[in-house]
């Protein structure tokens, strides 16, 4: 239980109103209302005021873990099964929120860019092979090969600048640690602020996904030709990217506060359980990209003459949509299974 329940508990069994604690204390009715909702914290000659007028411990008021049965308040034991080694400040809580709000959205917009970077090869010679542009396939793959390359090394640079700003809170991540009082329901509040917002980015993101696949069926219906192909299958890429950067921002957003409160994919089973699966991603994308490598030289060495080019490509386009999809589920069935047996452990 939490400070801003306790002094609402407390309060209510004095049958007093907020009025009334807000008299008692000299302070204004609002000053008590922030407190209850947990948008802001007591000072501290304030919490001592409310132990002597609840008659309580301040320890009891400013540890989370302190419970009160009957009139005896007690320390939850479950508190102490799990080793905690920092303390997160109200101030530190704040700082990391907010920076991962302003960094969500350029990293967002990173990962959207590595959806669509085949977009360009596969339009390119898409159009060399239907004489769509003056250009001779070689030199269109080569240049659509170049702009792919280009676009993921600016990414990952970005990419590499925001988690080097973000480096301080890795331990959120990976360490078990303690909130300081009033910091839960601080997040909490934010985090019941930003449902809203990412329910319907959540919403938006997979009714785009939906359309995205249209027209390519309609295409594949109506036996449309290689390059109209070659286009819904370019849209689908770019419809994909947008979702995903909706996903993204508010997904690292929502992990901010799920982090802080050690909820969902970050309690201390499920840290445990990324640190042993920390070798899994690296495992599993280099059989990919091995997997793509063989499929690329198979295909350029025993079947260029007999497979159109763009054919290739939709080829190899699809083993990385196919491998992140695979990748994201198997990633959470060994997260759960992990987290299960380290939580019975």
């Amino acid at each position: 239980m939490i400070l801003a329940e306790k002094v609402a508990l407390l309060r209510k069994k004095k049958g007093w109103s907020q009025e009334e604690l807000a008299e008692r204390l000299g302070i204004s009715r609002q000053s008590v209302s922030k407190w209850e909702s947990g948008a802001s914290i007591p000072d501290i000659d304030k919490i001592i005021m409310l132990s002597k007028l609840f008659q309580v411990s301040t320890d009891y008021l400013l540890k989370d873990e302190m419970e009160e049965i009957g009139n005896v308040v007690q320390e939850d034991e479950s508190a102490e099964e799990l080793p905690k080694k920092r303390s997160v400040s109200l101030e530190e809580a704040n700082s990391y929120m907010a920076l991962t709000k302003k960094l969500a959205a350029p990293m967002a917009f990173v990962v959207a860019l590595f959806v669509c970077c085949p977009i360009p090869l596969l339009l390119l010679a898409g159009m060399s092979e239907f004489g769509r542009i003056a250009l001779a396939e070689g030199l269109a793959g080569g240049i659509g090969v170049t702009v792919l390359l280009v676009i993921v090394a600016i990414g990952v640079a970005v990419l590499i600048l925001c988690g080097t700003r973000l480096e301080h809170y890795n331990f959120l991540e990976k360490e078990v640690f303690t909130l300081q009082y009033g910091v839960e329901g601080i997040v909490k509040k934010n985090k019941e602020l930003f449902a809203k917002c990412y329910n319907i980015n959540v919403a938006v993101g997979v009714v785009i996904c939906i359309i995205g696949a249209v027209p390519l069926l309609i295409s594949a219906s109506v036996e449309a030709d290689d390059f109209a192909m070659i286009c819904c299958f370019a849209l689908l890429l770019a419809m994909v990217a947008v979702a995903v950067f909706l996903f993204v921002r508010v997904g690292m957003i929502q992990d901010s506060f799920h982090k802080l409160l050690q909820s969902e994919g970050f309690t201390p089973e499920q840290k445990i359980a990324s640190k042993k699966l920390a070798a899994f991603s690296g495992a599993y994308w280099c059989i990919v990209t091995i997997v793509f490598l063989i499929v690329y030289f198979y295909y350029k060495y025993y079947f260029f003459s007999e497979k159109p080019m763009h054919h290739i490509n939709l080829v190899l386009g699809m083993i990385w949509l196919v491998g992140g999809v695979l990748y994201a589920a198997i990633r959470i069935v060994l997260n759960d299974v992990v987290g299960k047996k380290e939580k019975k452990g």
